[in-house]
Protein backbone atom coordinates (compact mmCIF):
# COMPACT_ATOMS: atom_id res chain seq x y z
CA UNK A 1 0.00 0.00 0.00
CA UNK A 2 3.03 1.97 0.83
CA UNK A 3 4.06 2.08 -2.67
CA UNK A 4 0.86 2.80 -4.30
CA UNK A 5 0.12 5.97 -2.08
CA UNK A 6 3.77 6.94 -3.36
CA UNK A 7 2.82 6.72 -6.93
CA UNK A 8 -0.31 8.05 -6.51
CA UNK A 9 1.75 11.30 -4.20
CA UNK A 10 4.54 11.36 -7.07
CA UNK A 11 1.89 11.20 -10.15
CA UNK A 12 -0.17 14.42 -8.76
CA UNK A 13 2.95 16.39 -7.65
CA UNK A 14 5.01 15.28 -10.93
CA UNK A 15 1.57 16.17 -13.36
CA UNK A 16 1.02 19.62 -11.17
CA UNK A 17 4.66 20.74 -11.98
CA UNK A 18 4.27 19.98 -15.64
CA UNK A 19 1.15 21.50 -15.94
CA UNK A 20 1.79 24.69 -18.03
CA UNK A 21 2.34 27.99 -16.25
CA UNK A 22 -0.80 29.61 -14.91
CA UNK A 23 -0.13 32.56 -16.98
CA UNK A 24 -0.11 30.31 -20.17
CA UNK A 25 -3.30 28.82 -19.62
CA UNK A 26 -7.19 31.29 -19.91
CA UNK A 27 -8.14 32.64 -17.08
CA UNK A 28 -11.86 32.14 -15.74
CA UNK A 29 -13.15 34.46 -17.89
CA UNK A 30 -11.35 33.09 -21.63
CA UNK A 31 -12.47 29.54 -20.61
CA UNK A 32 -16.23 30.76 -19.96
CA UNK A 33 -16.10 32.66 -23.17
CA UNK A 34 -14.68 29.74 -25.14
CA UNK A 35 -16.89 27.56 -23.32
CA UNK A 36 -19.55 29.71 -24.11
CA UNK A 37 -18.39 29.78 -28.28
CA UNK A 38 -19.27 26.09 -28.48
CA UNK A 39 -22.19 25.97 -30.74
CA UNK A 40 -25.38 24.90 -29.19
CA UNK A 41 -23.68 25.95 -25.19
CA UNK A 42 -25.34 27.84 -22.38
CA UNK A 43 -23.46 28.92 -19.77
CA UNK A 44 -25.90 28.90 -16.52
CA UNK A 45 -23.81 30.01 -13.64
CA UNK A 46 -20.68 29.49 -12.06
CA UNK A 47 -19.70 27.97 -8.62
CA UNK A 48 -17.13 28.53 -6.01
CA UNK A 49 -13.99 26.69 -7.09
CA UNK A 50 -10.70 25.63 -5.50
CA UNK A 51 -7.64 27.72 -6.62
CA UNK A 52 -6.47 26.84 -10.30
CA UNK A 53 -9.68 26.06 -11.21
CA UNK A 54 -13.26 26.98 -12.79
CA UNK A 55 -16.56 25.26 -12.17
CA UNK A 56 -19.39 25.85 -14.72
CA UNK A 57 -22.94 25.05 -14.97
CA UNK A 58 -24.16 24.82 -18.79
CA UNK A 59 -26.73 23.64 -21.00
CA UNK A 60 -26.05 21.86 -24.29
CA UNK A 61 -28.81 21.49 -27.19
CA UNK A 62 -29.50 18.13 -28.04
CA UNK A 63 -31.82 16.63 -30.16
CA UNK A 64 -35.16 14.89 -29.06
CA UNK A 65 -33.83 11.97 -31.48
CA UNK A 66 -30.36 12.02 -32.92
CA UNK A 67 -31.83 10.27 -36.47
CA UNK A 68 -33.65 13.12 -37.00
CA UNK A 69 -32.74 16.41 -35.78
CA UNK A 70 -35.01 18.78 -36.88
CA UNK A 71 -38.18 17.32 -35.26
CA UNK A 72 -37.08 18.91 -31.74
CA UNK A 73 -34.60 19.40 -29.01
CA UNK A 74 -33.68 20.10 -25.33
CA UNK A 75 -31.10 20.92 -23.35
CA UNK A 76 -28.97 18.58 -21.69
CA UNK A 77 -27.35 19.81 -18.06
CA UNK A 78 -23.65 19.39 -17.67
CA UNK A 79 -21.14 20.66 -15.16
CA UNK A 80 -17.51 21.56 -15.85
CA UNK A 81 -14.58 21.39 -13.91
CA UNK A 82 -11.61 23.70 -15.78
CA UNK A 83 -7.96 23.64 -14.53
CA UNK A 84 -6.17 23.41 -18.14
CA UNK A 85 -6.80 23.32 -21.54
CA UNK A 86 -4.04 20.83 -22.05
CA UNK A 87 -4.65 18.73 -18.99
CA UNK A 88 -6.79 15.09 -20.05
CA UNK A 89 -10.75 15.40 -19.46
CA UNK A 90 -12.75 12.82 -18.02
CA UNK A 91 -16.43 12.63 -19.07
CA UNK A 92 -18.71 10.91 -15.94
CA UNK A 93 -21.96 10.41 -16.15
CA UNK A 94 -24.02 8.89 -12.64
CA UNK A 95 -26.24 7.65 -15.38
CA UNK A 96 -29.12 9.82 -13.72
CA UNK A 97 -29.45 13.84 -12.98
CA UNK A 98 -26.51 16.04 -12.25
CA UNK A 99 -27.11 15.32 -8.12
CA UNK A 100 -26.52 17.51 -5.38
CA UNK A 101 -22.37 17.57 -5.87
CA UNK A 102 -21.71 17.91 -9.69
CA UNK A 103 -18.35 19.43 -9.36
CA UNK A 104 -17.02 16.80 -6.84
CA UNK A 105 -13.94 15.15 -9.05
CA UNK A 106 -14.09 11.41 -9.40
CA UNK A 107 -11.54 8.95 -9.14
CA UNK A 108 -9.86 9.02 -12.38
CA UNK A 109 -10.20 12.63 -12.72
CA UNK A 110 -8.14 12.70 -9.35
CA UNK A 111 -5.70 10.37 -10.15
CA UNK A 112 -5.11 12.34 -13.88
CA UNK A 113 -5.21 15.77 -12.34
CA UNK A 114 -7.71 16.47 -15.11
CA UNK A 115 -10.49 18.60 -16.20
CA UNK A 116 -14.21 17.07 -15.92
CA UNK A 117 -17.47 16.90 -17.70
CA UNK A 118 -20.17 15.95 -15.44
CA UNK A 119 -23.50 15.04 -17.60
CA UNK A 120 -27.37 14.78 -17.25
CA UNK A 121 -28.57 11.55 -18.59
CA UNK A 122 -31.33 12.47 -21.24
CA UNK A 123 -34.89 12.41 -19.45
CA UNK A 124 -33.53 12.88 -16.07
CA UNK A 125 -33.79 16.04 -13.98
CA UNK A 126 -34.52 18.61 -16.43
CA UNK A 127 -32.45 17.26 -19.17
CA UNK A 128 -35.49 16.16 -20.90
CA UNK A 129 -38.02 17.24 -24.20
CA UNK A 130 -40.71 19.26 -23.29
CA UNK A 131 -43.15 16.44 -24.54
CA UNK A 132 -41.06 13.52 -24.19
CA UNK A 133 -41.32 10.76 -26.55
CA UNK A 134 -40.08 7.98 -23.92
CA UNK A 135 -39.24 5.68 -27.48
CA UNK A 136 -36.30 8.24 -27.75
CA UNK A 137 -34.85 7.03 -24.21
CA UNK A 138 -32.47 4.42 -25.32
CA UNK A 139 -29.04 3.67 -24.91
CA UNK A 140 -28.28 4.88 -28.40
CA UNK A 141 -29.88 7.74 -28.33
CA UNK A 142 -27.89 8.71 -24.98
CA UNK A 143 -24.93 7.14 -26.37
CA UNK A 144 -25.23 9.89 -29.16
CA UNK A 145 -25.85 12.56 -26.50
CA UNK A 146 -22.24 12.13 -25.10
CA UNK A 147 -20.62 11.54 -28.66
CA UNK A 148 -22.12 14.92 -30.14
CA UNK A 149 -20.83 17.18 -26.39
CA UNK A 150 -17.51 15.50 -27.05
CA UNK A 151 -17.20 16.41 -30.57
CA UNK A 152 -18.13 19.88 -29.50
CA UNK A 153 -15.58 20.38 -26.55
CA UNK A 154 -12.74 19.03 -28.30
CA UNK A 155 -12.63 22.48 -30.20
CA UNK A 156 -11.28 23.22 -26.75
CA UNK A 157 -10.00 20.23 -25.02
CA UNK A 158 -7.64 18.31 -27.44
CA UNK A 159 -5.88 15.82 -25.14
CA UNK A 160 -6.74 12.72 -24.23
CA UNK A 161 -10.24 11.77 -22.84
CA UNK A 162 -11.09 8.99 -20.08
CA UNK A 163 -15.01 8.17 -19.46
CA UNK A 164 -15.66 6.97 -16.47
CA UNK A 165 -19.62 6.16 -14.37
CA UNK A 166 -20.35 3.74 -11.42
CA UNK A 167 -23.37 1.28 -11.35
CA UNK A 168 -25.75 3.03 -13.70
CA UNK A 169 -23.36 5.32 -15.26
CA UNK A 170 -20.55 2.70 -15.34
CA UNK A 171 -23.13 0.73 -17.49
CA UNK A 172 -23.69 4.58 -19.67
CA UNK A 173 -20.00 4.72 -20.13
CA UNK A 174 -19.68 1.04 -21.68
CA UNK A 175 -23.18 1.96 -24.33
CA UNK A 176 -21.11 5.20 -25.01
CA UNK A 177 -18.03 2.99 -26.31
CA UNK A 178 -20.23 0.55 -27.88
CA UNK A 179 -21.15 2.91 -30.26
CA UNK A 180 -19.08 5.58 -30.63
CA UNK A 181 -15.56 3.56 -29.50
CA UNK A 182 -13.29 6.06 -29.97
CA UNK A 183 -14.43 8.91 -28.60
CA UNK A 184 -12.42 8.80 -25.63
CA UNK A 185 -9.03 7.12 -25.28
CA UNK A 186 -10.16 4.29 -22.26
CA UNK A 187 -13.25 3.69 -20.21
CA UNK A 188 -13.19 3.16 -16.14
CA UNK A 189 -16.23 1.41 -15.17
CA UNK A 190 -17.09 0.78 -11.56
CA UNK A 191 -20.06 -2.01 -10.24
CA UNK A 192 -21.52 -1.97 -13.66
CA UNK A 193 -24.07 -4.61 -14.07
CA UNK A 194 -24.76 -6.61 -17.38
CA UNK A 195 -27.73 -8.30 -17.52
CA UNK A 196 -27.80 -9.74 -20.99
CA UNK A 197 -30.46 -12.40 -20.65
CA UNK A 198 -33.43 -10.66 -19.02
CA UNK A 199 -35.21 -14.00 -18.79
CA UNK A 200 -33.24 -16.15 -16.63
CA UNK A 201 -32.05 -14.34 -13.04
CA UNK A 202 -30.37 -17.35 -11.46
CA UNK A 203 -26.82 -15.78 -11.23
CA UNK A 204 -28.59 -13.12 -8.87
CA UNK A 205 -29.73 -16.05 -6.78
CA UNK A 206 -26.76 -18.02 -6.54
CA UNK A 207 -24.82 -14.96 -5.86
CA UNK A 208 -26.86 -14.50 -2.99
CA UNK A 209 -26.62 -17.81 -1.80
CA UNK A 210 -22.98 -17.34 -1.89
CA UNK A 211 -22.19 -14.26 -0.51
CA UNK A 212 -20.69 -13.29 3.23
CA UNK A 213 -21.40 -16.38 5.90
CA UNK A 214 -24.11 -18.90 5.86
CA UNK A 215 -25.25 -17.24 9.97
CA UNK A 216 -25.57 -14.08 7.62
CA UNK A 217 -27.66 -15.15 5.24
CA UNK A 218 -30.14 -16.53 7.46
CA UNK A 219 -30.18 -13.96 9.70
CA UNK A 220 -31.47 -11.76 6.86
CA UNK A 221 -33.74 -14.44 5.51
CA UNK A 222 -35.47 -14.69 9.56
CA UNK A 223 -35.89 -10.88 9.30
CA UNK A 224 -37.64 -11.23 6.23
CA UNK A 225 -39.91 -13.65 7.66
CA UNK A 226 -39.78 -12.03 10.76
CA UNK A 227 -41.21 -8.70 8.58
CA UNK A 228 -43.78 -9.95 6.98
CA UNK A 229 -45.39 -11.43 9.62
CA UNK A 230 -45.61 -8.74 11.53
CA UNK A 231 -46.84 -7.29 8.36
CA UNK A 232 -49.68 -5.54 9.84
CA UNK A 233 -48.22 -3.79 12.26
CA UNK A 234 -45.47 -2.67 9.97
CA UNK A 235 -46.86 -1.33 7.05
CA UNK A 236 -49.69 0.44 9.30
CA UNK A 237 -46.49 2.36 10.60
CA UNK A 238 -44.94 2.72 6.94
CA UNK A 239 -48.50 4.58 5.58
CA UNK A 240 -48.48 6.73 8.81
CA UNK A 241 -44.95 7.40 7.85
CA UNK A 242 -46.22 8.62 4.30
CA UNK A 243 -49.48 10.46 5.14
CA UNK A 244 -46.94 12.66 7.35
CA UNK A 245 -44.52 12.98 4.95
CA UNK A 246 -47.78 13.52 2.26
CA UNK A 247 -46.14 10.47 0.70
CA UNK A 248 -48.21 8.30 -1.59
CA UNK A 249 -48.33 4.87 -3.27
CA UNK A 250 -50.64 5.38 -6.63
CA UNK A 251 -47.76 3.81 -8.95
CA UNK A 252 -47.25 0.69 -6.68
CA UNK A 253 -50.98 0.36 -5.77
CA UNK A 254 -50.26 0.60 -1.47
CA UNK A 255 -48.63 0.78 1.44
CA UNK A 256 -48.67 -3.41 1.33
CA UNK A 257 -47.46 -3.93 -1.95
CA UNK A 258 -44.54 -1.22 -1.47
CA UNK A 259 -43.71 -2.95 2.19
CA UNK A 260 -43.61 -6.38 0.43
CA UNK A 261 -41.61 -5.08 -2.86
CA UNK A 262 -38.97 -3.58 -0.01
CA UNK A 263 -39.20 -6.97 2.12
CA UNK A 264 -38.26 -9.04 -1.33
CA UNK A 265 -35.27 -6.64 -2.39
CA UNK A 266 -34.16 -6.25 0.66
CA UNK A 267 -30.75 -9.61 0.58
CA UNK A 268 -29.56 -7.59 -2.33
CA UNK A 269 -30.15 -3.75 -1.01
CA UNK A 270 -28.15 -4.96 1.88
CA UNK A 271 -25.11 -6.77 0.22
CA UNK A 272 -24.95 -3.85 -2.20
CA UNK A 273 -24.99 -0.82 -0.03
CA UNK A 274 -24.63 -2.11 3.38
CA UNK A 275 -20.66 -1.66 5.24
CA UNK A 276 -18.36 -4.48 6.30
CA UNK A 277 -19.53 -6.24 9.62
CA UNK A 278 -23.42 -5.05 9.08
CA UNK A 279 -24.14 -8.64 9.68
CA UNK A 280 -24.14 -8.21 13.49
CA UNK A 281 -26.78 -5.23 13.25
CA UNK A 282 -29.42 -7.73 11.78
CA UNK A 283 -32.19 -7.85 13.83
CA UNK A 284 -33.52 -11.44 15.43
CA UNK A 285 -36.79 -12.55 16.35
CA UNK A 286 -36.74 -10.84 19.75
CA UNK A 287 -36.13 -7.61 18.53
CA UNK A 288 -39.37 -5.11 19.15
CA UNK A 289 -41.52 -3.41 16.11
CA UNK A 290 -39.36 -0.36 16.50
CA UNK A 291 -35.93 -2.30 16.21
CA UNK A 292 -37.24 -4.36 13.20
CA UNK A 293 -38.94 -1.34 11.48
CA UNK A 294 -35.94 0.83 11.74
CA UNK A 295 -33.98 -1.78 10.29
CA UNK A 296 -35.42 -2.65 6.97
CA UNK A 297 -36.18 1.28 6.77
CA UNK A 298 -32.53 1.77 6.71
CA UNK A 299 -31.69 -0.99 4.70
CA UNK A 300 -34.23 -0.76 1.93
CA UNK A 301 -35.06 2.88 1.76
CA UNK A 302 -38.75 3.25 2.20
CA UNK A 303 -38.78 5.89 0.69
CA UNK A 304 -38.01 4.64 -2.45
CA UNK A 305 -41.33 2.80 -3.21
CA UNK A 306 -42.92 6.17 -3.07
CA UNK A 307 -44.43 7.95 -6.23
CA UNK A 308 -42.67 11.38 -5.22
CA UNK A 309 -39.52 9.27 -5.01
CA UNK A 310 -40.17 7.10 -8.44
CA UNK A 311 -41.65 9.51 -10.22
CA UNK A 312 -38.33 11.15 -10.09
CA UNK A 313 -36.89 7.77 -11.56
CA UNK A 314 -38.95 7.44 -13.81
CA UNK A 315 -36.60 7.30 -16.91
CA UNK A 316 -34.70 4.46 -14.76
CA UNK A 317 -37.25 2.31 -14.65
CA UNK A 318 -38.22 2.77 -17.79
CA UNK A 319 -34.93 2.07 -19.28
CA UNK A 320 -35.16 -1.31 -17.52
CA UNK A 321 -38.09 -2.25 -18.54
CA UNK A 322 -36.92 -2.00 -22.04
CA UNK A 323 -33.48 -2.75 -22.62
CA UNK A 324 -31.32 -2.60 -19.33
CA UNK A 325 -32.97 -5.37 -18.07
CA UNK A 326 -33.79 -6.32 -14.16
CA UNK A 327 -33.43 -8.85 -11.37
CA UNK A 328 -36.28 -10.97 -9.66
CA UNK A 329 -35.00 -12.62 -7.07
CA UNK A 330 -36.83 -16.43 -5.81
CA UNK A 331 -37.92 -16.45 -2.32
CA UNK A 332 -39.25 -19.40 -1.16
CA UNK A 333 -37.98 -18.97 2.83
CA UNK A 334 -41.00 -16.41 2.12
CA UNK A 335 -43.52 -18.89 0.70
CA UNK A 336 -46.71 -18.94 2.50
CA UNK A 337 -46.18 -15.40 3.17
CA UNK A 338 -46.45 -13.33 0.13
CA UNK A 339 -49.64 -11.68 -1.42
CA UNK A 340 -48.88 -9.97 -4.40
CA UNK A 341 -47.55 -12.65 -7.54
CA UNK A 342 -45.79 -10.38 -9.94
CA UNK A 343 -45.22 -7.52 -7.53
CA UNK A 344 -41.54 -7.68 -8.53
CA UNK A 345 -42.13 -6.81 -11.95
CA UNK A 346 -40.70 -3.27 -13.72
CA UNK A 347 -44.45 -2.59 -14.03
CA UNK A 348 -44.80 -2.26 -10.60
CA UNK A 349 -42.23 0.75 -10.77
CA UNK A 350 -43.71 2.86 -13.81
CA UNK A 351 -46.96 4.69 -14.63
CA UNK A 352 -49.41 2.84 -16.49
CA UNK A 353 -49.63 5.02 -19.24
CA UNK A 354 -46.20 5.01 -19.97
CA UNK A 355 -45.47 2.10 -22.51
CA UNK A 356 -43.02 -0.96 -21.98
CA UNK A 357 -41.76 -3.30 -24.88
CA UNK A 358 -38.61 -5.06 -23.99
CA UNK A 359 -35.76 -4.94 -26.24
CA UNK A 360 -33.74 -8.62 -25.33
CA UNK A 361 -31.11 -7.91 -27.91
CA UNK A 362 -29.86 -4.19 -26.39
CA UNK A 363 -28.13 -5.84 -24.38
CA UNK A 364 -26.46 -9.03 -25.73
CA UNK A 365 -25.42 -6.72 -28.79
CA UNK A 366 -23.55 -4.34 -25.94
CA UNK A 367 -21.91 -8.15 -24.26
CA UNK A 368 -20.70 -9.33 -27.68
CA UNK A 369 -18.90 -5.84 -28.65
CA UNK A 370 -17.48 -5.87 -25.23
CA UNK A 371 -16.03 -9.99 -25.60
CA UNK A 372 -15.13 -9.10 -29.44
CA UNK A 373 -14.45 -6.11 -30.35
CA UNK A 374 -13.84 -3.99 -27.27
CA UNK A 375 -10.73 -2.62 -25.95
CA UNK A 376 -9.26 0.05 -23.18
CA UNK A 377 -11.88 -1.05 -20.81
CA UNK A 378 -11.32 -0.93 -17.23
CA UNK A 379 -14.51 -3.06 -15.23
CA UNK A 380 -13.86 -2.77 -10.91
CA UNK A 381 -16.26 -4.88 -9.00
CA UNK A 382 -16.71 -5.41 -5.46
CA UNK A 383 -16.90 -8.99 -4.09
CA UNK A 384 -19.71 -8.72 -2.24
CA UNK A 385 -21.86 -7.12 -4.85
CA UNK A 386 -24.93 -8.77 -5.98
CA UNK A 387 -25.73 -5.96 -8.80
CA UNK A 388 -22.75 -7.39 -10.36
CA UNK A 389 -23.79 -11.31 -10.41
CA UNK A 390 -23.79 -10.89 -13.98
CA UNK A 391 -21.01 -8.53 -14.67
CA UNK A 392 -19.09 -7.11 -17.90
CA UNK A 393 -16.70 -10.14 -18.76
CA UNK A 394 -13.18 -10.03 -21.00
CA UNK A 395 -13.17 -12.24 -24.05
CA UNK A 396 -10.87 -13.38 -27.02
CA UNK A 397 -11.39 -10.26 -29.28
CA UNK A 398 -11.10 -7.66 -25.94
CA UNK A 399 -7.98 -5.03 -26.47
CA UNK A 400 -6.12 -4.03 -23.56
CA UNK A 401 -8.82 -4.21 -20.97
CA UNK A 402 -9.03 -5.50 -17.22
CA UNK A 403 -11.15 -6.85 -14.92
CA UNK A 404 -10.50 -6.52 -11.07
CA UNK A 405 -12.75 -6.95 -7.95
CA UNK A 406 -12.24 -5.45 -5.22
CA UNK A 407 -11.72 -8.42 -2.08
CA UNK A 408 -14.89 -8.27 0.88
CA UNK A 409 -16.18 -5.06 -1.14
CA UNK A 410 -20.06 -3.80 -1.81
CA UNK A 411 -21.14 -1.74 -4.67
CA UNK A 412 -19.29 1.44 -3.16
CA UNK A 413 -15.40 0.61 -4.48
CA UNK A 414 -12.68 2.25 -6.13
CA UNK A 415 -9.24 1.45 -7.47
CA UNK A 416 -7.46 1.82 -4.46
CA UNK A 417 -9.40 -0.48 -2.85
CA UNK A 418 -7.55 -3.02 -4.46
CA UNK A 419 -4.74 -4.95 -3.44
CA UNK A 420 -1.31 -3.04 -4.11
CA UNK A 421 -0.38 -4.51 -7.39
CA UNK A 422 -3.19 -4.38 -9.04
CA UNK A 423 -3.94 -0.87 -7.81
CA UNK A 424 -0.67 0.11 -9.43
CA UNK A 425 -1.62 -2.24 -12.54
CA UNK A 426 -4.90 -0.11 -12.73
CA UNK A 427 -3.44 3.39 -11.84
CA UNK A 428 -0.40 2.79 -14.86
CA UNK A 429 -2.68 2.17 -17.17
CA UNK A 430 -5.22 4.82 -16.50
CA UNK A 431 -2.00 6.91 -17.31
CA UNK A 432 -0.85 5.50 -19.98
CA UNK A 433 -4.53 5.76 -21.64
CA UNK A 434 -4.10 9.51 -20.53
CA UNK A 435 -1.30 10.01 -22.20
CA UNK A 436 1.08 10.24 -19.15
CA UNK A 437 3.52 7.49 -18.98
CA UNK A 438 5.31 6.86 -15.71
CA UNK A 439 8.07 8.29 -17.20
CA UNK A 440 6.91 11.47 -18.16
CA UNK A 441 4.43 12.08 -15.23
CA UNK A 442 5.69 9.90 -11.79
CA UNK A 443 8.95 9.70 -12.65
CA UNK A 444 10.74 6.94 -10.73
CA UNK A 445 8.42 6.26 -8.17
CA UNK A 446 9.52 3.42 -6.16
Amino acid sequence: MKRLLTLVLMTVLTATALSPSAAAQPSGGEIRDRIAAVPGMRLLGERPAAPGQTVLDLAYRQPDDHRHPGRGSFEQRLTLVHKSVQRPMVLYSSGYDLGTSPDRLTEPAKLLDANQITTEQRFFGTSRPADPDWSQLTIWQAASDHHRLVTALKSVYRGAWISTGGSKGGMAAVYHRRFYPEDVAGTVAYSAPNNTDDQDDTAYDTRLEQVGTAECREAIKSAQREALKRREALTARYAQWAAGEKRTFQIIGSADRAFELAVLRLPMMFWMHQPAGACGSVPGAGATDDELYAWIARVTQFPVYTDQTLGAFTPYFYQLGTQLGYAQVTAPHLEGLLRHPGIQEIRSYVPKDIPLRFQPAAMADVDRWVRHHGHSLMFVNGENDVAVAEPFRLGKGTRDSYLFNVLDANHHISITNLTPDEAEEAVATLHRWAGQTRATVSGSAP
